[in-house]
């Protein structure tokens, strides 16, 4: 299995362009296979969906990102373990970040999550929301915007392509006006191609990568 996820890796890099980051969704993935991704890609970012499964990963050697839907109350105990927060949503979650981030006199990076097909299901803001958002919070000392996340719903190719397209055009237009913003992460395991042809610079694979999860883990 170790070997797959090394295969999987290499074949993946064969197509990605060199501009582009791999994130490892490692969603209820194990160690072992953490580590085996490690041997090979040691300057690879893992990215897991939920702070109790980062928390119980944690490991200083390995660079994180939180991906997935992140709740006030467990800020605190992710602030000094994520290179990235992927999923700012929202006022309040801004201001925990602000809050703890200052308490331990750091800036937290962070991506503005927009939900650009307007899934009730999902979060992020609305694409009109952005600006005013960004605009704010970039008022913050200790939160640094640096681009837009979206998760792509579960559609046709067609209605991917445009998703991923008004992503990148709300991306190109903020950026002219927020100069730090440069990471635009979209695209995951089922449409991560057509991301990367529509713009994006940040992917998060798991099932590509991985291969099928173990939800009996």
């Amino acid at each position: 299995m170790a070997d797959n996820v090394k295969n999987n890796y290499f074949k993946i890099k064969e197509d990605l362009p060199s501009s582009v980051t791999l994130v490892a969704a490692s969603k209820m993935q194990n160690i072992e296979k953490i580590e085996e991704l490690f041997s090979v890609a040691p300057d690879i970012v893992f990215g897991e969906n939920k702070v109790q499964e980062l928390c119980d990963k944690y490991d200083a050697r390995f660079k994180w990102h939180l991906i997935g839907q992140l709740q006030t109350n467990k800020v605190k105990y992710i602030i000094d373990k994520v290179e990235l927060i992927q999923s700012l949503d929202r006022t309040s979650l801004a201001l925990e970040i602000e809050k703890q981030a200052a308490k331990r006199d750091i800036v937290m990076p962070c991506l503005v999550e927009i939900n650009i097909a307007g899934e009730e299901a999902k979060g992020g803001l609305k694409p009109e929301e952005a600006d005013e958002f960004i605009n704010w919070a970039s008022g913050l000392k200790h939160i640094k915007i640096c681009g837009l996340m979206t998760v792509a719903p579960n559609a046709s190719d067609d209605v991917v392509r445009e998703c991923f397209l008004k992503m990148k055009k709300l991306f190109d237009a903020l950026r002219i006006k927020y100069k730090d913003m440069d990471v635009l992460s979209m695209g995951m395991s089922g449409d991560w191609k057509l991301a990367v042809e529509c713009g994006s610079n940040m992917i998060r694979l798991g099932r590509t990568l991985f291969g099928e999860r173990n939800y009996n883990v």
